[in-house]
């Protein structure tokens, strides 16, 4: 698929852009390198290799999720600037 600088031009106004005539046949090149190599890469057999998100094996750096009692209302209220019965009170933002 070979970018045109209309092509450019249509994703500029999507982005509210403003280009100036060498930016658009600069990002036409651009643009059409990335996607030529998309299609290089839509060739590549992958087939048997299994997805990744990352390029070395990592573990779970999360804690156990273990159920503990939690500090409770008072403590919970405790610095809150104002409060409302067992709630934080907060002033009021939509009218």
């Amino acid at each position: 698929m070979k970018m045109t600088t209309a092509d450019v031009e249509y994703v500029a106004r999507l982005a509210r852009l403003e280009l100036t005539a060498g930016e658009k046949e600069l990002f036409a090149g651009q643009m059409d390198a990335i996607l030529g190599y998309v299609e290089k890469l839509k060739g590549v057999d992958t087939d048997g290799i299994i997805p990744t998100s990352h390029a070395v094996p990592m573990e779970n750096s999360f804690r156990e999720d273990i159920v503990c009692p939690s500090i409770g209302l008072e403590k919970a209220l405790a610095n809150a600037p104002e409060r409302a019965g067992s709630f934080f009170a907060v002033p009021k933002v939509i009218e």
